[in-house]
């Protein structure tokens, strides 16, 4: 969430930013609030005073003997005055609080304005992968290989669902525990969160409000206002580790990982050549997180993007890292990279890993802060979130680049001592 001090102190500014990822940006009303709110602040805690000197007279009279019925009486309406006042207030602190939690992060200052067409390639891993034969799709491989089955994971869930068998779910989970493994050598604490999570996590994470739609919920009928929803991301759950927490300095970074399932509405319509794995309601994911001191957030990301491509790089999958625009983002991040798989048969780049800096905007939803050494006063942590990785794109890039003219299909060496073969076979 924005800092309204920030829009006080330089609203224009902050407008600029924004317009990057939004159409329109306007602040004169939030303003006007805030100025609203400061002064019935202000009456209140003049009020406050008066009360406060008028007491202690009260008091003084009382031990004379003396009359202070008329001073106790006017009391009781400069008490009445301050509670109508501090009703005012929080009328106004809601219509702020309302109109920040609608705002999206401000882009860093290097972040480009726009959408898509804007990203900008930053680096590309090896070359496309070239064949002598006609190859084959990764829906007609899988099929193929008896390695995934649309058909009862469509029967068993509905659509936008599939599901692991035999070698396919040994390759699954031998990418999982490459990620894994990896992150522990990388000293990266393991995390295994709730997949349902209370309402807050998705409000400290940036979802919530705003993009209630995207997620599963569960509402109790017997609980009616109470809602926990499926985790869409573990980064929903690890960013809530240490909310309304304050951390010492010396705790810093906090490094975590964390394995979940994920749980995706992903609505509105589909393109025809997502069709498959590329795009569905539930998929496994390793997820990383870290807390840092602001100053340290930069090299944290950079480490962050470093570690994905390091994951694809092991698999020996050509890639490529695009920097997002603005409207390309989140909207709780301040910047983000992505790193794209190349998927032959469609001739696009997918993304298997998001890596992000929120800067303060989780931190100040969620009051997540730290106090530097000899001092008592607290700041804000930054938060960052890569995917270390998502799977449910890798295995049809995987499939595709590395198929061989029989309609095998390559087992990456890194992968092999948990599937215990080198070589996939069509049925």
């Amino acid at each position: 969430m924005i800092d309204i001090n920030d829009i006080r102190k330089d609203h224009e500014k902050v407008r600029k930013a924004l317009l990057k990822r939004m159409e329109h940006v306007d602040f004169s009303e939030v303003l006007e609030w805030d100025e609203e709110k400061r002064k019935i602040m202000g009456k209140a805690e003049g009020l406050r005073a008066e009360r406060n000197d008028v007491s202690q007279q009260i008091a003084k009279l009382k031990k004379q003997g003396m009359d202070a019925s008329a001073k106790i009486e006017d009391m009781k309406k400069v008490s009445d005055t301050i509670k109508n006042l501090e009703k005012e207030l929080g009328v106004y602190e809601e219509k702020i609080q309302n109109f920040l939690e609608s705002l999206p992060n401000i882009p860093d200052e290097d972040v480009a304005s726009g959408g898509k067409e804007n990203n900008k390639v930053i680096r590309v891993w090896e070359e496309k992968p070239k064949y002598d034969f006609s190859p084959k799709n990764h829906i007609d491989l899988v099929k193929s290989l008896d390695i995934i089955d649309y058909d009862r994971g469509v029967k068993l869930g509905g659509n936008g669902f599939w599901l692991y068998k035999g070698d396919g779910a040994l390759l699954e989970w031998a990418l999982l525990n490459y990620f894994i493994e990896e992150h522990l050598k990388d000293g990266y604490e393991f995390i295994l969160p709730p997949h349902i999570l209370q309402y807050q996590c998705g409000y400290t994470a940036g979802q919530f409000p705003k993009f209630d739609e995207d997620e599963f919920f569960i509402e109790e009928k017997e609980n009616k206002g109470y809602r926990q929803f499926l985790l869409p991301t573990s980064e929903t759950a690890l960013v809530n580790l240490h909310r309304d927490e304050i951390l010492d300095e010396s705790e810093l970074p906090k490094k975590y990982f964390a394995y979940t399932p994920c749980f995706r509405r992903e609505a509105g319509s589909h393109r025809s050549n997502e069709r498959g794995m590329i795009r569905g309601h539930q998929f496994n994911k390793v997820e990383m997180f870290q807390f840092t001191r602001p100053e340290d957030s930069a090299a944290a990301l950079e480490e962050l993007i470093e570690k994905s491509e390091k994951l694809v790089k092991g698999l020996g999958l050509h890639y490529r890292v695009s920097k997002l625009a603005a409207k390309d983002c989140s909207s709780a991040m301040a910047k983000t990279y992505d790193i794209e798989v190349w998927i032959p048969s469609m001739e696009e780049y997918k993304e298997v890993s998001s890596a992000s800096c929120a800067n303060e905007y989780q931190a100040r939803r969620g009051r997540i802060r730290f106090r530097r050494k000899n001092s008592k006063d607290k700041e804000f942590v930054h938060t960052l979130n890569a995917s270390g990785l998502a799977t449910s794109r890798l295995i049809p890039a995987l499939v595709e680049q590395l198929q061989q003219a029989d309609g095998s299909v390559l087992v990456p060496k890194v992968l092999r001592r948990w599937i215990n073969k080198d070589i996939l076979q069509a049925k």
